[in-house]
């Protein structure tokens, strides 16, 4: 649903298959969650091929409208081979959107705990998949505070940029992020 510019200069590229091919009916979606008063929209979206943590702004082509959601975007589980931490494309994407706050492009899935306060989200992959054995590690965590619009940053490991090419693993670190 978030806006995704692939295009880091002056100039826009949006694809049209998802949200960014159907503006209007974001813009009424996001406007409609803004005018009811909506105090935590959260958003799931899986099977984009690469895992995203963003706002959501009521207009996405006016960076001073509200937030008014957050965005998880989950990647595959082995769709696209064994991937990597950070490709082109992520870098692209985070320069171009100042509202994502998070890319990754290896394979793995989010998962998600809610209760009445707080909703927290971790990004779980794996260093590769073509092969069985793969260990799965968190590689970063969000929050999103009740009644309070955005997602914040809890937890992230210091973590390579890029992994080089033709590496099958990538040093990460084991086990679940504390809570």
């Amino acid at each position: 649903m978030t806006r995704s510019d692939y295009d880091p200069g002056e100039e826009v590229l949006l694809g049209n298959d998802a949200w960014d091919g159907y503006i209007a009916d974001r813009n009424a979606v996001l406007g409609s969650a803004a005018a009811c008063g909506a105090r935590n929209l959260v958003v799931l979206t899986g099977d984009r091929h690469h895992n995203y943590a963003a706002d959501l702004r009521r207009d996405f082509a006016d960076l001073r409208s509200p937030v008014v959601g957050v965005e998880f975007t989950g990647t595959s589980i082995t769709s696209g081979g064994d991937g990597i931490d950070m490709n082109e494309t992520g870098r692209n994407l985070l320069a171009a959107n100042p509202d994502m706050k998070f890319f990754n492009a290896q394979r793995g899935y989010v998962r998600v705990d809610v209760d009445h306060g707080l909703l927290h989200t971790d990004f779980r992959v794996m260093p590769f998949v073509h092969r069985p054995g793969a260990p799965i590690v968190t590689r970063a965590g969000y929050v999103v505070q009740d009644g309070v619009p955005g997602v914040v940053e809890a937890w992230r490991p210091d973590y390579p940029a890029e992994t080089p090419p033709g590496s099958e693993t990538v040093a990460a670190p084991s086990g679940d992020t504390p809570r």
